[in-house]
């Protein structure tokens, strides 16, 4: 497939808002493209609600490809992601989720989901969605086309999630992906806050400090020596 083909027909491409007169067409896409089934509710909900931005590509109006978005606040986000951002971003904090990415098997590989996914992530780093910290999504582990996709637009892994989906009965393990945007942060690790401490170190003179402070230091360190010594020691006993 050339990339004269993949151009020619992105500049064919319009981009639109879902509206109600989309339901069924909705609906028949995404039970081909996903293995997960949707409530009816939710196919009302994607192309009625304005909270959601759902953008859909049209070929000569035709639907090839669709991208749901959800922006909500870090309080409503569900107790797996209650983490995705940094402790001192206010719960009034926006983040956006991607429900649904996705495009018909005879226009895949043509840059169709790259241009939806651009356009959402324009828009949520525009000025209205200052707001916004970061964009996330929820993957089938088995999904290697979307992961690599995804992080081929510098989308990381934020948590596993084993059980996370049922498919046809069965569970199946998912990851969630974040891309953080507008200055977003996530929350820091072990390894960064080990880092930081060994970035303070370094900027530090011992030199310079008082010779008290330096005592009381040595007097704290092996006072927490022995205490640990003690409680091993102590675990043992038994």
């Amino acid at each position: 497939m050339s990339q004269l083909q993949s151009f020619s027909i992105q500049r064919e491409v319009q981009l639109r808002f879902l509206s109600p007169q989309d339901l069924e067409e909705v609906k028949r896409l995404c039970t081909e493209w996903f293995p997960i089934e949707y409530p009816d509710a939710w196919y009302q909900e994607i192309t009625s609600n304005p909270k959601f931005y759902s953008l859909a590509a049209t070929y000569h109006s035709r639907i090839i490809g669709l991208v749901v978005c959800e922006i909500k606040t870090k309080a409503k986000l569900n107790n797996e992601d209650g983490d995705l951002l940094a402790p001192y971003f206010a719960s009034s904090t926006q983040v956006a989720y991607i429900l649904s990415l996705g495009v018909v098997v005879d226009f895949r590989k043509h840059g169709i989901a790259s241009l939806l996914l651009d356009s959402l992530l324009s828009y949520l780093t525009s000025k209205e969605c200052q707001n916004c910290k970061a964009v996330y999504l929820h993957v089938l582990c088995s999904n290697i086309v979307a992961i690599s996709f995804y992080e081929g637009r510098n989308f990381v892994v934020h948590s596993y999630l084993p059980y996370y989906y049922t498919i046809q009965g069965k569970p199946k393990d998912g990851y969630s992906y974040v891309l953080y945007i507008n200055d977003g942060k996530p929350p820091w690790s072990i390894l960064d806050y080990i880092s930081h401490c060994g970035s303070l170190l370094t900027k530090l003179q011992p030199c310079a400090l008082p010779r008290q402070i330096m005592r009381m230091v040595q007097r704290l360190v092996c006072r927490m020596l022995s205490s640990g010594s003690t409680d091993s020691n102590a675990n043992y006993t038994y």
